[in-house]
């Protein structure tokens, strides 16, 4: 088993030609992070006919958040990247697991300075994320509210996004 857990997130407005460098970072950690910690483990484990490889990724995929481009399209990204995985490896006895966590107590979450709905403590998400990889979850979202909240989100027409986000409070741009 494989769990690849890269994850950073800062707050970028794409305006500030600086905060390139923030979403090359946050792309290559959160996407690239997840392609090179399986890339050694494929072959062996098609080899074995036997294995399971798990991204973290994040509700923050499935909808663009203001303020948080980067972080929302390298977690788009990583969902796509493993579903895309997961169909390539059909037949070969490797598990590939989505997992998308709301928000959990952790020191990224720490500095948020907007409330976080269905908080939750690390020390309870990790057995939930632990059962879903044993038992080979193809996509997972913790905790429970948010993935009915994340799948209304996704339904929801993006006009009606648009007006609810629009203004929604962001993660703050950080200068270096």
């Amino acid at each position: 088993m494989v769990i690849a857990n890269a994850g950073v997130s800062r707050g970028t407005l794409t305006e500030h030609a600086e905060d390139a460098v923030a979403f090359r970072e946050v792309m290559d950690i959160n996407v690239l992070g997840i392609v090179h910690t399986f890339a050694p483990f494929i072959a062996p484990m098609r080899a074995a006919r036997r294995g399971a490889l798990a991204g973290i990724a994040s509700v923050a995929g499935f909808r663009g958040l203001p303020g948080a481009s980067a972080y929302s399209a390298s977690k788009a990204a990583a969902i796509e990247y493993l579903e895309s995985l997961r169909l390539e490896l059909v037949g070969t006895g490797i598990a590939v697991v989505t997992i998308c966590p709301g928000y959990i107590a952790t020191p990224m979450t720490a500095g948020n300075p907007y409330p976080m709905p269905f908080l939750m403590k690390a020390e309870r998400a990790a057995p939930l994320i632990a059962r879903a990889i044993a038992r080979r979850r193809r996509f997972y979202v913790l905790p429970w509210q948010m993935a009915i909240a994340g799948r209304m989100l996704k339904l929801l027409p993006r006009p009606l996004y648009d007006f609810a986000f629009a203004h929604a409070p962001r993660k703050p741009r950080r200068s270096d």
